[in-house]
């Protein structure tokens, strides 16, 4: 083989990052499973207790590809450095790497400089089905996720559209006043406690003051709420709808005990 052909070898296998994301028992991108085991499974990747980075890019070709890495620390470095506008140059050693996977699991909005649009890998090179992300244009199990995830992040936001005289004095007083929905999940969060579910069901995460913000996913619904406040439920069978749950008398009980067991970032 003359150079030439194999400078064009090694530009097409040539990996051009373009983001990352975390895998970890307490951050994981909830689109993939309403827990961390779920959501390797959906990547075909055993559930390691120190979790991956997953570093998304293009190859010479313009093939997408998912690198899959043991080295989270220096993922997360690499994320918190983009996140504050600062540039840092991610390049995963060998050693660390632990599959490359065809496709992306994740939207990406943006593509390489100097290379073809982003395409799925030839099945001759890809070995297998490439990555897709899940179909959140219509409501369903990813979409209710995200929508929590959505509401985690803007709290603020959600917080000043609920009115809280809307929290009738009976359903303060009265679990059994609340939607039955809504006691169906606070029941299923409350076996939580007593049966601990799969790794990364319940995440805990900063929030201003001593409250802490919690996640939690299960059989066809999302919680989120803040452990000082109240806490917000999201159905797969009632597409688009936030249902706000009061405090009454056992929800800040319910949320300190899920916030003792959930996991939170390191």
């Amino acid at each position: 083989m003359s150079g030439t052909d194999e400078d064009t070898v090694a530009a097409e296998d040539a990996l051009y990052v373009l983001t990352a994301v975390l895998l970890t028992p307490a951050q994981f991108p909830s689109a993939l499973g309403d827990d961390y085991p779920e959501a390797c499974a959906s990547l075909g990747l055993p559930p390691l207790a120190e979790g991956y980075g997953l570093v998304f890019g293009q190859d010479g070709t313009g093939a997408r590809w998912t690198v899959v890495v043991d080295d989270v620390s220096l993922v997360a470095v690499a994320i918190a450095s983009w996140d504050c506008g600062m540039e840092y140059d991610l390049s995963p050693d060998e050693r660390s790497v632990v599959a490359g996977l065809p496709g992306w699991p994740l939207p990406v909005a943006v593509a390489a400089p100097g290379v073809p649009a982003p395409h799925d890998p030839a099945p001759e090179v890809a070995e297998g089905p490439a990555l897709v992300p899940p179909d959140t244009s219509v409501w369903g199990a990813a979409r209710r996720r995200l929508g929590a995830d959505e509401i985690a992040v803007q709290w603020s936001t959600w917080r000043e559209q609920i009115d809280d005289s809307q929290f009738t004095p009976r359903q303060e007083q009265d679990a059994s006043a609340r939607p039955s929905d809504v006691r169906r999940v606070l029941a299923e969060a409350r076996a939580y406690v007593e049966t601990p579910p799969p790794l990364g069901r319940v995440r805990s995460s900063f929030a201003p003051g001593e409250a802490r913000t919690l996640r939690a996913d299960g059989p066809g619904w999302s919680l989120v709420a803040r452990t000082d406040d109240i806490a917000f439920v999201l159905l797969d069978d009632k597409p688009g709808e936030v249902l706000p749950v009061g405090r009454g008398p056992e929800l800040p009980g319910l949320l300190e005990a899920l916030d003792r067991m959930a996991v939170r970032p390191s």
